[in-house]
């Protein structure tokens, strides 16, 4: 992690591109709330063309969004976050993450405080974290990954073969319902559920999680970004790859799943007060 990643601000805060929870249209009493509490701070607000058609109201597509705003906000909860930073990726758009639920891993500002947060945001009193992304490739599909990439077995009643390469040399085989690869910030997510670790969400490292595997010898492992892992499937009935939770690709038998560090960040846009652990402790209830 480098200490200067969170002095970057934005050289504009005038125009915000919102983009809503899908298939929520009870939020356009939300959306004119918000809209009133931005321009007020002197933000002119543009709200993207899906989430328009669901209130009835006009928008514009996410190109011409992305274009025209200097910052993107994403109303809902942490999933509608994860999918507007994938979908903006290529743009290069910082993030702001309005919950509409309980405190959530990334974002951290409720209505109750978005005024508050507004003021401190149009005075420069704010941060901006770089959150590491992974890139994939299977065959010519690329893609990128905010939280995880799953790779995972076909048919429930079987396991699967897995053989792993890093840097072009083989360090594993992994027999079991599959395995994830997780960034940190996706830590908190599936890759805690089976038992990996928590790595703190500024650091550029690859977490490489195991699923319900048929060995006990079988650990987590945290490793440097800078190298590249492959995952060959070795199983006979293939496999299937998850992004995100949200897109799936199928692998065959021998095709090659190939992962590295993407040479952009997703930027997201957090109160300065906002501590990691502190969100950690209320979420996991640690000490209850």
């Amino acid at each position: 992690m480098k200490l200067n990643k969170n002095l970057e601000l934005l050289s504009s805060t005038n125009k915000a591109g919102i983009i809503l929870r899908p298939s929520s249209p009870e939020l356009e009493e939300v959306f004119d709330n918000i809209k009133s509490i931005f321009e007020k701070n002197n933000i002119e607000v543009f709200l993207e063309d899906n989430s328009a058609n669901m209130i009835n109201q006009k928008g514009l597509s996410l190109d011409e969004l992305c274009s025209k705003v200097d910052f993107l906000v994403s109303v809902g909860g942490d999933g509608t976050l994860l999918s507007v930073v994938r979908k903006s990726f290529n743009y290069n758009k910082p993030v702001l993450g309005i919950n509409l639920g309980t405190l959530g891993f990334l974002t951290d500002i409720s209505m109750d405080e978005l005024e508050n947060f507004l003021h401190d945001f149009k005075n420069d009193n704010y941060k901006i974290d770089n959150r590491m992304m992974i890139k994939g490739a299977i065959n010519l599909n690329t893609f990128v990954a905010f939280n995880d990439i799953v790779i995972s077995r076909k048919s429930i009643s079987s396991m699967i073969k897995i053989d792993a390469k890093i840097d072009n040399k083989h360090f594993n085989s992994y027999y079991g319902d599959g395995v994830i690869i997780s960034t940190p910030t996706g830590s908190t997510a599936y890759n805690l559920s089976v038992g990996g670790p928590i790595v703190y969400p500024l650091t550029e490292a690859f977490i490489i999680t195991p699923i319900a595997p048929h060995s006990l010898t079988q650990r987590p492992l945290v490793m440097p970004a800078d190298f590249e892992i492959e995952f060959t499937i070795t199983d006979a009935q293939g496999a299937v790859v998850i992004v995100d939770g949200q897109d799936i690709y199928e692998v065959e038998e021998n095709e090659t799943i190939k992962i590295k560090i993407s040479n952009q960040n997703a930027k997201m846009i957090h109160r300065c007060q906002r501590n990691y652990f502190e969100v950690l402790n209320e979420k996991l209830r640690w000490g209850n």
